[in-house]
């Protein structure tokens, strides 16, 4: 049984790939799950963004998207669609990482994943420095005692990291409260509700393990 099992976090920019492309367009925040490669070709996308007409419509009109379907809630859009576009994260699950969180933001894309053995990690990282514009930016032990990253113990991805350390230090939640959550945004240089869904999304990953 092989017991060496390491996070890692790649930064992605120059693909060409649809998402990363409609967000340096619009600006607009993506949080999306892992893609589902089917053996058809075509790659089943699931992802979900503040809401946004020109987005949706970005998506509509590029002719790489299949079957773009989306539901809407207050503040949020929730999407699934087909893409037939091979890009640099599809390689990299080829070469063995397991993809646990996506999001994109600007044109480039945040890639958080595991690798389970040295001799995996060797391959991903090979894939890696065959294709363009792909940077490791952290990688730490599954489980690890000493100085162990926020995420690896508490399943948060580098976004909805980012999004509690900018409140913490603003003291959105100190009471009484010093800052708004379009203050925090701001400062990230995001939208408010892309804020509160990260934040949203932390907490719930933070009290369930708690209090599981």
């Amino acid at each position: 049984m092989i017991s060496d099992c390491l996070i890692v976090d790649f930064r992605i920019t120059g693909d060409d790939c649809p998402l990363s492309e409609a967000t340096r367009l619009t600006g607009t925040d993506v949080t999306a799950q892992p893609p589902q490669i089917r053996d058809d070709g075509n790659v089943l996308l699931q992802f979900s963004t503040p809401s946004a007409d020109d987005f949706a419509d970005t998506l509509d009109r590029d002719d790489r998207i299949r079957y773009l379907h989306r539901s809407q809630t207050v503040d949020r859009d929730n999407y699934r669609c087909l893409s037939k576009h091979p890009c640099v994260i599809h390689q990299l699950i080829s070469a063995g990482l397991l993809v646990d969180a996506i999001e994109y933001r600007d044109g480039e894309a945040l890639l958080t994943g595991a690798v389970v053995g040295r001799d995996v990690l060797t391959g991903v990282m090979e894939t890696a420095g065959e294709t363009v514009g792909v940077r490791l930016e952290r990688i730490c032990r599954l489980h690890e005692e000493d100085d162990e990253p926020v995420a690896s113990r508490w399943d948060l991805t580098p976004a909805q990291i980012e999004s509690v350390q900018c409140a913490l230090e603003m003291n959105y939640f100190s009471v009484p409260r010093e800052a708004t959550a379009t203050d925090v945004a701001d400062e990230m240089g995001i939208s408010k509700s892309a804020f509160l869904e990260r934040l949203r999304r932390a907490q719930d990953s933070l009290f369930t393990d708690l209090f599981s």
